[in-house]
């Protein structure tokens, strides 16, 4: 596997950070060579905050990307800041939710996914961050689903059963709607 890398950005609060490590987690897993480099706004929550995670068989040389090849926005400012920032031919995975307009570059495979209202629909709104990494996973193939959804219940350990749950099937719906 060539070196893979995606930003995630949104508001704080939003969960990008989690899932950033969930990814990074079900990576080190399967035996790749990772790094999770988080970015915040100046303000905690609410404010902006991004997170940068390099996969590969190789070790990585430096955390930094100027360019990635994918990026999750979860919101109008992420979307304006770091859809310029994704390389040609990259995947850029829009939440609709809160963005309401389509990605500018003709050179980017762009997926618009609902992810707040499937969330809500799968029984925690907390969750459109799975859902978006559910969409990242199914368009990318970086991973196996599996080896993040071993990560994900990793995460909810000690949780009640309840919430893995609606976090798993937020997950799988968010690879559903990348299929679309």
């Amino acid at each position: 596997m060539a070196q893979t890398d995606i930003v995630m950005a949104g508001f704080g609060g939003q969960g990008l950070m989690a899932i950033g490590k969930m990814l990074a987690k079900a990576a080190m897993a399967e035996g790749q060579h990772v790094t999770w480099m988080p970015a915040y706004g100046p303000e905690m929550r609410g404010g902006t905050a991004n997170c940068t995670v390099i996969i590969d068989d190789e070790p990585i040389g430096s955390p930094i990307v100027r360019r990635t090849q994918a990026a999750i926005v979860m919101n109008k400012q992420s979307m304006d800041k770091f859809e310029p920032t994704v390389r040609e031919q990259g995947l850029i995975i829009v939440n609709t939710s809160l963005i309401d307009r389509k990605v500018e570059r003709a050179d980017l495979k762009a997926i618009y996914v609902p992810a707040n209202e499937i969330a809500e629909k799968e029984g925690s709104g907390k969750s459109a961050n799975l859902v978006m990494l559910g969409a990242y996973v199914a368009a990318s193939k970086v991973l196996k689903p599996e080896a993040v959804e071993k990560a994900l219940e990793k995460t909810f350990e000690g949780k009640p059963a309840k919430v893995l749950e609606a976090n798993l099937r937020a997950f799988r719906k968010g690879m559903e709607a990348a299929a679309e």
